[in-house]
This record gives structure tokens, C-alpha cells and sequence, in this order.
């Protein structure tokens, strides 16, 4: 008889190059996201104050050769331009993924993608339920579908939640996988009347693109050039901007090479992240979440069936789906938790995915463009719905804070001093003999400790 395959755990340790690939990515991303609720904060104030006419003529500013077909408004710029460099980081993050992460991996990809499914289509339906019984338009139904990663990871910033590294990898995954299906939401459901002739010119330069890539050749100004050229045919395709972006990130090398410490696309991106977490995202932010806050406004949240839905499918749908799939997943396979968390704590997280801003609101400009009060109307519920989110988040995530804090001093214990946690080295016989020469020298200092306190008690004259 064949042995019993063994379970498979899931939201377990990391290997030691995920989780310092991990660490420093995260580490952006939370920054960036600060950085984010601060841009958001800022268009609210500006466009709720007497200065709101200036905002509104900065966003609607024009600006760019029309010849070219790029006279854009500020608005345009940073949700079709901008944005694109933000969609070239999550296209090397999944190119990433799938050839050395945690989609690499069939069976290990599963948990994500399923739940990353379950976590898109949950608030779509919720939203297609509402609108269908209300009477309104299904035309956002994508709105809610989207998590914010960098804007998750500010809450977790700021309530100062340790979350363990398997959630925050999961957490990572969900979003990468969430980014990937909603650009092709976005390249399916909300292309445009297409031109033929720059759309064959933006996929002959991606070929160019991917053809300098393989030769090796290296210089940003080969490159750089050569983005906005692939970039400005693709907007003017008809074909969102942004796809260009994600496209080219597919197209960078992810793996390590002899005599390479890291691959091109982790050597890019550890350049292109910041710039895209620390201006893009939030100058993005800044000029699409400048929403007229009135009484009536935030009333028409829960009066009107467009907002309704996008409100009860962030907070709703996506913890339903993302726990669920993940329910289900682990329910029909082989998967076990990781003994050391509990369901509530993948809820917990469920219901924090629930937050969703940039994409969301890129997607709100595209399904309701030439209705500005239903955008304005939408674009107000996925800042209500994303807060709701949160809040509700930090109030899980806080019931279990200490228990989080001990396994990430857990994770992080490094006694031995050699830059390695101990948790890694555990089945390592010379860490073992480190381990036990150290003790052995801390025993020997203290009886030498105890030998002179005892000889100086010992001294004549001294008190007994």
C-alpha cells in the first residue's frame, strides 16, 4: 500500500529569500501607502473648502501635443499615464509570482487564485443583486472587485498590527492576483472603439521591448524612450493605457542567473517601486478622490442602488468571497491551517481586502464616464466602503494582536547574532552546536560571576 499523501499546510513560514523579498517589499508598499491616505485626505479637504474651484481647475487642466493625441487633463495624465507605471510594478510582481513565488507552485497557487476569484466575484454579484432588485444600472459592476494593497497595508500601518509574514504573503498574493484579473477586466469590458494601426504599432514595439530584453542590452534611456512610445500608441488604440504597463512587466526576467544575486525584473522593480508607490499612486489619489462630500451625497450612498452596491460589495462581498474560497479550498483538498492561526484570522483578513481605492476608482471613471454626479456618487461609496472595511479590520486584527506580536518575535529571534532567524536554522546540526556553545559560555560567566561574588563576601572585614 502507498503512503497516505501528508497534508498540505497553508499560510505556513516562508522560505528565508520570500520573506526578506517580502519584508522589503512590504516595506515600500506601507510607506507608499501612508503616503496615499495622505493624497486622499488632502483631494477631500480641497474639494469640500473654498478652494474647491482650484481644484477643479487643476485636475481639468489640458495639457500635451495634440498632434499626438495626448491633449490631456491632469486627471487623464495620472489615471492613464501615472498608473501605467503603477500596473508595470504589479506586471513584474505576478511575472515574479509565477516563476518564483507562491504561484510557481500549482497546488500552493491554488489558495490565492481561488480566492482571489471568489474574492472579485462575491461584490460583483452583491452589486448586480442590488442594482437588479433597485432598479439601477449594472455598469459598475467591476467597481467593487479590486483590493488595494498599499492603502490595506497603511491600516496596517497606522493601527500597528505585526501581522505574521504567512499573512501578509497571502495578503501580497490575493492583491497580485486581484491585479492581474482586473486588467483584464479593464482590457475586456472597457476597451474602447479600437484602432487597428496604433494598436499594431504599440505590439510591434512591445516586440522590440522583448527583443532588446533577450539580447541583453541594458541603459534606461534605451528603454524609457521606448515605454512612452509603446504607451502613447497604446492609449491612442483605444485599449487602456495601462495595459501597456503590465505588459511590459510581464516581459522582464525573473529569475536568477550563476553569478546573478538578483534577476533584472527584481533589480527594476527595486527601482520603479518607490516611484510608483510614493508619486504615481498618490498623485493619482490626489486628483480622483476629490468628491463633493454634501449631506445629500453621502445620503445617495445608501439611497441609490450604483453606490449601495459598490459600498455592500466591498464590505460584504469581498469577505465573503476571499474567506470562502479559502474555506473551500482548504474544505475539499488536503490543506490544513498553519496550527499556529485561526480562521477568524484569515476572516480577519478577508474582510480587510474589502478595501479598494485606486483601481476601483480608476475603474468607477471608466464604467459611468460622461456621468459626473453617478462617478462623484461612486466614487463617495468606495471611500465609505473602504473605511467601513478597515475599521471593521482593525477591530478583528486588534482581538488577536498579542498573539500575532509573539509569532513575529518568534519569526525574528535571532539569538546566535548571524543575521538568520533561528526559526530557519532549526534543523541545522551547527546550529545546534552555536546554540549550545553559546549557553554553555553564558553558564561559564555566570559561575565565574557567582565565583567572585562569593570570594568578595569572603574577604576579612567584609560583613558575612
Amino acid at each position: 500500500m502507498s503512503a497516505p499523501t501528508p497534508r498540505r499546510t497553508f499560510l505556513g513560514r516562508l522560505s528565508l529569500p520570500e520573506r526578506r523579498y517580502l519584508t522589503d517589499a512590504l516595506r515600500t508598499e506601507t510607506v507608499g501607502g501612508v503616503l496615499l491616505l495622505v493624497a486622499a485626505v488632502v483631494a477631500l479637504v480641497w474639494a469640500n473648502t473654498p478652494l474647491k474651484e482650484s481644484y477643479a481647475a487643476i485636475r481639468d487642466f489640458h495639457f500635451g501635443p495634440a498632434a499626438l493625441g495626448l491633449d490631456l487633463s491632469v486627471q487623464h495624465w495620472a489615471a492613464d499615464g501615472l498608473l501605467a507605471i503603477f500596473f508595470f510594478v504589479a506586471g513584474v510582481e505576478l511575472k515574479r509570482e509565477l516563476v518564483a513565488g507562491e504561484l510557481r507552485d500549482p497546488r500552493a497557487a491554488a489558495l490565492p487564485v481561488v480566492a482571489a476569484v471568489c474574492g472579485m466575484a462575491a461584490p460583483a454579484l452583491v452589486y448586480a443583486l442590488v442594482n437588479t432588485i433597485g432598479g439601477g444600472t449594472l455598469d459598475g459592476w467591476a467597481v467593487p472587485t479590486a483590493t488595494d494593497i498599499a492603502f490595506a497595508l497603511a491600516v496596517l500601518a497606522v493601527i500597528g498590527t505585526s501581522l505574521p509574514s504567512a499573512l501578509r504573503a497571502f495578503l501580497l498574493t490575493l492583491a497580485v492576483v486581484d491585479d492581474l484579473l482586473a486588467i483584464l477586466i479593464i482590457a475586456i469590458f472597457f476597451t474602447s472603439d479600437l484602432n487597428f494601426l496604433a494598436l499594431g504599432g504599440a505590439f510591434a514595439g512591445l516586440v522590440v521591448f522583448w527583443v532588446l530584453l533577450r539580447k541583453g542590452v541594458r541603459g534606461w534611456y534605451v528603454y524609457v524612450p521606448l515605454a512612452l512610445v509603446i504607451w502613447g500608441l497604446m492609449y491612442n488604440s483605444g485599449v487602456h493605457a495601462t495595459i501597456a504597463g503590465v505588459a511590459m512587466g510581464l516581459m522582464l526576467r525573473c529569475t536568477t542567473r550563476e553569478g546573478e544575486a538578483h534577476s533584472p525584473g527584481e533589480r527594476v522593480e527595486h527601482l520603479i517601486r518607490p516611484l510608483s508607490a510614493g508619486l504615481a499612486v498618490p498623485l493619482f489619489a490626489l486628483f480622483a478622490a476629490g468628491v463633493t462630500l454634501s449631506g445629500r451625497a453621502m445620503t445617495d450612498v445608501f439611497t441609490h442602488p450604483a453606490p449601495l452596491g459598490v459600498l455592500l460589495g466591498l464590505v460584504v462581498g469581498k469577505a465573503v468571497g476571499v474567506f470562502g474560497g479559502t474555506w473551500l479550498i482548504a474544505r475539499f483538498t488536503k490543506a490544513r491551517l498553519n496550527p499556529d492561526l485561526r480562521w477568524p484570522d484569515v476572516f480577519a483578513l478577508a474582510t480587510l481586502a474589502g478595501i479598494g481605492f485606486t483601481v476601483s476608482l480608476l475603474i468607477d471613471e471608466l464604467a459611468f464616464a460622461g456621468d459626473a454626479t453617478l462617478t462623484d456618487e461612486v466614487k463617495a461609496a468606495i471611500l465609505m466602503g473602504s473605511l467601513i472595511a478597515a475599521v471593521l479590520a482593525s477591530i478583528l486584527l486588534k482581538l488577536r494582536v498579542r498573539r500575532y506580536q509573539a509569532l513575529c518575535a518568534e519569526e525574528d529571534r535571532d539569538e546566535d547574532h548571524d543575521g538568520i532567524p533561528d526559526v530557519y536554522e532549526q534543523d541545522d546540526p551547527a546550529y545546534h552546536l552555536r546554540m549550545a556553545e553559546m549557553y554553555e559560555r553564558k553558564a561559564a560567566e555566570h559561575r565565574e560571576r557567582a565565583r567572585l561574588a562569593g570570594a568578595s563576601r569572603d574577604e576579612p572585614g567584609r560583613p558575612a
